[in-house]
């Protein structure tokens, strides 16, 4: 037997679920022209709605203004004692209102019509007063809230919220709006570190960084990697070309070949071909490269624009996957 709990929780979806493909279905001409005046609007987009409605119009605001499209949210009632004042930069006026009869934003349409204002309205009542006077309608109707008693505001501000996500969705596209972008809106974010931070930005060098040169002996290549922490050593030449890496791994299996490591030189030993990253890279990338190979550490490298040419590699430094933790990539 399903649990009512259960059984009430699909039901309510069920309803949303239908409010939101009512009003995919019935998507018209109106959107397209509201998508064509909000990307040609000079200033920033003005949300509006009361109650529940205004908390949808916050999460709208919100989103447009971080995918490519200026907004901020004003409230009705503040509107009408002095914030009328922060519409006079925009063009554009989203307001929000499931009945389409909310009395603060309709106390407000004498003023918007006297503006050069464009009004765009969503509300689920195509005949209302706000729906009637607006340049452009946007139709959030729903044939029921998901609420039993059929009261509270519950397919009717998803459906609104849906269909303007539609709408800041296509606006990102036809802005071009990149991840590089969103990341520049979202720099505190998980999603904007992994997107802004750079190889060059958390990789070791200097002191922090094994190197050794190609005449060394493996016992003072392991001083170097013991001393420095990353379970490895670069191998360089003259002027820090590189010319591989000494892992521990590597140390594992050359023991079970030669026991006895006296006189061994790294340059007989080491790994001429080690995972790397150029310095400009995103540092998202170089976690993918290290997760590919299931390898803890990632050599940089500069940037070689000729990769025909036989100039060796300079070393530029190097990655621990603790780094990448640390940096909050992982």
């Amino acid at each position: 037997m399903t649990n009512p709990y259960l059984l009430s929780a699909r039901q309510a979806l069920d309803i949303e679920i239908a409010g939101i493909a009512y009003v995919r279905d019935h998507l018209d001409d109106d959107f397209i022209r509201a998508v064509d005046v909000i990307l040609a609007t000079r200033g920033p987009v003005v949300v509006m709605g009361m109650g529940k409605s205004g908390h949808i119009g916050k999460k709208i605001a919100a989103t447009l203004a971080s995918t490519g499209t200026p907004a901020f949210f004003v409230h009705p009632g503040e509107a009408a004692h002095g914030d009328l004042g922060m519409l006079a930069t925009s063009n554009v006026v989203i307001a929000l209102s499931n009945s389409g009869e909310s009395q603060e934003i309709i106390a407000l349409l004498p003023h918007l019509k006297r503006s050069a204002t464009t009004l765009i309205s969503v509300t689920g009542n195509p005949a209302s007063t706000l729906a009637r006077d607006a340049e452009i309608h946007l139709n959030a109707h729903v044939e029921k809230e998901a609420c039993p008693l059929n009261l509270a505001p519950t397919a009717s501000t998803t459906a609104a919220l849906a269909l303007s996500d539609a709408l800041a969705v296509v606006l990102l596209e036809q802005r071009g709006f990149s991840s590089d972008d969103f990341a520049r809106s979202h720099p505190g974010g998980n999603l904007g570190r992994r997107l802004l931070t750079r190889v060059d930005d958390i990789m070791r060098t200097d002191a922090q960084l094994p190197r050794v040169f190609a005449d060394t002996l493996v016992i003072e290549a392991l001083l170097e990697m013991t001393s420095k922490g990353m379970a490895m050593t670069t191998v360089v030449g003259s002027d820090d070309a590189l010319l591989g890496v000494f892992t521990d791994g590597d140390l594992r299996r050359l023991l079970e070949q030669q026991p006895n490591l006296s006189g061994v030189v790294i340059r007989s030993v080491l790994n001429s071909k080690p995972l790397t990253i150029e310095s400009n890279k995103l540092a998202s990338e170089a976690l993918a490269k290290m997760e590919a190979r299931r390898v803890n550490q990632i050599v940089v490298v500069s940037s070689n624009t000729n990769h025909s040419s036989n100039t060796p590699t300079k070393l530029l430094g190097a990655i621990h996957i603790h780094d990448l933790t640390r940096a909050k990539i992982i």
